[in-house]
């Protein structure tokens, strides 16, 4: 039996198909490997046969080429629901044993994952350190007397630690982003809702998501793949669509000295210096912005009247067990209840947070802003010393995302020192992920063609008229599932008119190359991402004379978009010198 240290889906999917492996034998090891482990503190429900048998048993039932997840082993954060597998958050006297899995949970396993075991935590998920927990502090999966980071911080250690191939963690200000950080993993979290988050545990119901933690990229995107979604009876999902993987227009950079801290202060800082050197050197325009939105909008968080949300979910348990809960979660919880948090702080806060909401929107469209994931870290003697100030700091660049409606991944750069993994986040627009994964893939491997499981499932489709951003019809894009990827322009060999009709639009169509006297123009574009299985029912609600056919790029590429049948421009006003409908027929309301 040769079963590697890091697991992967990819390598695991390739030893069943060859006959090298048998899942059994992975949960085996795996369980070999949890009792190695144990003073790591990573599983409060650890793995055993017993309780992981009936879904090996489930396998063979199975066809492996219809289940993308078949023989996968991943584990859960505690706070998250496995039917009939006890769920605690953490805290011994909260324990409950679920009669159904958490709607992500169930998705995983429908696609043929094996769950082997629930995760440590932070307690009740309040902290970004992983030594919140009367299960024991779980160690830096490198480096024992460092922090794992939290609060998913057994997830993250039991996926370095070659115990699972993924793991389900969660993320309301940066617990599924701070613990890959530190363990040399990458941390998916997507767009809020689009993942369900009914079975799990919450913390602040309204920011919570479930996140994953793996060594690559592609491994993130096939648990996504798996279990993005609405779901009808949770209330804060939402259709996001897949991402599809794209450049962005620019990367953001954050302008002015940024601060780090802790025992390797000078170390993160050098690392992040060699970082930034990488990412200017990766062929897309970099421009340096003000990040003071991202760090006021942060303080909202804990520092204001939202703090009372982790309240309302878990007040009525603390007040009747009294002595239940760590000394400083009950602290952080209770911090809900102070009375200066009125209804009329919680409207001004939320009426701040939308305003730097749409200074976010202005600032990301089409762009990724990247940030060190941590600005440091600690040993664990140094956060029992200061509990309070340790965990803050570890915050910085995190606690901002779910507050503005972000996406983010978090990508390993350079090591900072040896056995010191180093990190940075990508953040984008809620509807603009396919950005993060487009950059992270060029940031890890900037050298390598990437093959992306969920691109099949995609088409991209160029519009130039009333369905680009801030029309009329743009309505029907996002109807149909569609996501905006970026701008482009056509080669410079067609010819583009305005239709007569209510409300006039554009026709774009490609010149005779036998007309030498007529010169061509290159006409502004927008590419969109539209699922597949959406496409016809698009396609049969378009009017003659346009249709969709295929439309060359100015890098020479072809992408389907919108043409007109040659006969419509008989008549029609020719406004190919204007090279885009926006200076044609201007927007009359601020895009969205």
């Amino acid at each position: 039996m040769n079963v590697p240290f890091a697991l992967t889906i990819e390598d695991l999917r390739g030893k069943y198909v060859n006959g090298e492996l048998h899942p059994k034998e992975v949960v085996r090891e795996i369980i070999s490997r949890a009792s190695i482990d144990q003073h790591y503190n990573i599983w409060i429900t650890p793995p055993s046969m017993e309780r992981i048998q009936k879904f090996l048993d489930a396998l063979e039932d199975m066809n492996f080429e219809d289940h993308p997840l078949w023989g996968i082993p991943f584990a859960v954060k505690d706070n998250i629901d496995v039917k009939d597998w006890p769920t605690t958050a953490a805290c011994p006297d909260y324990q409950y044993i679920p009669s159904e899995h958490a709607s992500i949970v169930k998705r995983l396993i429908d696609a043929g994952a094996i769950p082997v075991g629930k995760c440590n935590l932070d307690q009740f998920a309040t902290g970004l350190v992983g030594t919140r927990s009367p299960y024991g502090e779980t160690r830096n999966s490198l480096r024992g007397e460092l922090i794992s980071g939290g609060s998913s911080s057994g997830s993250a250690v039991a996926v370095a630690r070659g115990q699972v191939a993924f793991a389900l963690g969660t993320d309301t200000a940066g617990s599924g982003r701070v613990p890959a950080a530190l363990n040399r993993l990458v941390g998916l979290k997507p767009s809020l809702g689009a993942w369900p988050t009914r079975g799990v545990v919450p913390a602040c119901a309204s920011l919570d998501c479930v996140t994953v933690f793996g060594h690559t990229a592609a491994d993130a995107l096939a648990v996504d793949a798996a279990v993005r979604g609405m779901d009808s009876q949770d209330p804060w999902s939402r259709n996001v669509p897949p991402p599809s993987p794209a450049l962005p227009a620019q990367l953001c950079l954050p302008r002015g000295p940024l601060r780090f801290f802790g025992p390797y202060e000078a170390a993160y800082r050098k690392a992040w210096n060699a970082t930034v050197q990488r990412i200017e050197n990766m062929g897309i325009p970099v421009k340096y912005v003000d990040i003071g939105i991202f760090t006021e909008a942060a303080k909202i968080l804990y520092d204001g009247p939202l703090v009372a949300e982790r309240w309302s979910d878990l007040g009525t348990f603390v007040n009747n067990h009294p002595a239940s809960l760590l000394p400083i979660t009950e602290t952080i919880l209770r911090s809900g209840t102070a009375a200066t948090w009125t209804a009329s702080s919680l409207f001004e806060a939320s009426h701040l947070l939308q305003r730097y909401k749409l200074e976010a929107r202005k600032l990301l469209q089409d762009h990724v802003l990247i940030m060190p994931t941590c600005g440091g870290t600690w040993t664990r003697q140094q956060v029992s010393d200061e509990p309070l100030h340790t965990n803050s700091q570890m915050g910085i660049y995190t606690n901002h995302c779910n507050l503005l409606d972000l996406c983010a991944i978090s990508i390993p750069s350079e090591d900072a020192d040896i056995d010191l993994p180093f990190g940075i986040t990508l953040f984008g627009l809620w509807n603009q992920e396919g950005l993060l994964i487009g950059t992270a893939d060029r940031f890890s491997a900037p050298d390598e063609p990437c093959v992306y499981p969920n691109a099949g499932n995609t088409v991209q489709i160029a519009v130039c008229g009333l369905h680009m951003r801030g029309y009329p019809l743009e309505s029907q894009m996002l109807e149909h599932g569609a996501v905006f990827i970026r701008e482009a322009r056509t080669a410079p060999k067609y010819n583009f008119v305005k239709l007569a009709g209510n409300p006039e639009k554009p026709g774009l169509f490609k010149r005779n190359p036998e007309e030498r006297d007529v010169d061509g123009a290159s006409i502004e574009l927008e590419v969109w991402g539209m699922p597949a299985d959406q496409l016809g029912r698009f396609l049969s609600a378009i009017p003659s004379p346009l249709s969709l056919g295929k439309i060359e790029l100015d890098d020479l590429s072809e992408v389907t978009g919108f043409l007109c049948e040659a006969y419509a421009a008989d008549g029609a006003e020719d406004i190919s010198h204007l090279g885009s409908w926006r200076k044609a027929l201007p927007i009359l309301n601020e895009v969205n």
